[in-house]
């Protein structure tokens, strides 16, 4: 009998006690509270590069575009791709919206510009002016009111074309 008791002692010793199953779970918390902000500001770099590469692409077809027709993009509606574009951007893409929430929008003779590309938040949602100093930081000088990326409102920002 002894022997049995002692067996079955060693047996549920085998466990973890709930204060180690704590101390594991505290650890864990504690790790996700340190790499989950981080993850969140590589997702918003990461969004912010894939704007300014779409930005970049759309920018760059639309002065081939303008050079081919000689004459500038047409003014579309916010999320319509323009006529003048269309032979060389598939319209999902453009259509989809921007990775950083809003629509793609062109503008012709407004905002005191000739031509500009770039997105509009229609029903709010714009994004703080940081986020996008850092993408006018990738695409042209950081500073929204200069250069040819500019905010035109507070739910507005474009690459001016021809000014």
């Amino acid at each position: 009998m002894p022997h049995q008791a002692q067996h079955s002692r060693s047996k549920g010793q085998q466990g973890f006690t709930l204060v180690e199953l704590l101390i594991v779970v505290v650890i864990l918390a504690i790790l996700a509270a340190i790499v989950v902000p981080s993850m969140s500001s590589a997702s918003d770099e990461t969004r912010q590069a894939r704007f300014a590469e779409n930005l970049r692409n759309f920018v760059t077809t639309a002065q081939y575009a303008a050079i081919k027709n000689q004459d500038d993009i047409e003014d579309a509606s916010s999320g319509v791709l323009p006529v003048d574009l269309q032979p060389y951007i598939k319209a999902k893409t453009w259509e989809n919206g921007t990775p950083m929430g809003g629509v793609w929008d062109s503008e012709k003779s407004s905002f005191g510009i000739t031509s500009a590309l770039g997105v509009h938040y229609l029903s709010g949602g714009a994004p703080d002016d940081a986020e996008m100093v850092a993408v006018d930081a990738i695409v042209d000088n950081g500073d929204l009111s200069t250069g040819a990326f500019r905010k035109f409102a507070a739910d507005r920002f474009y690459f001016v074309l021809v000014e």
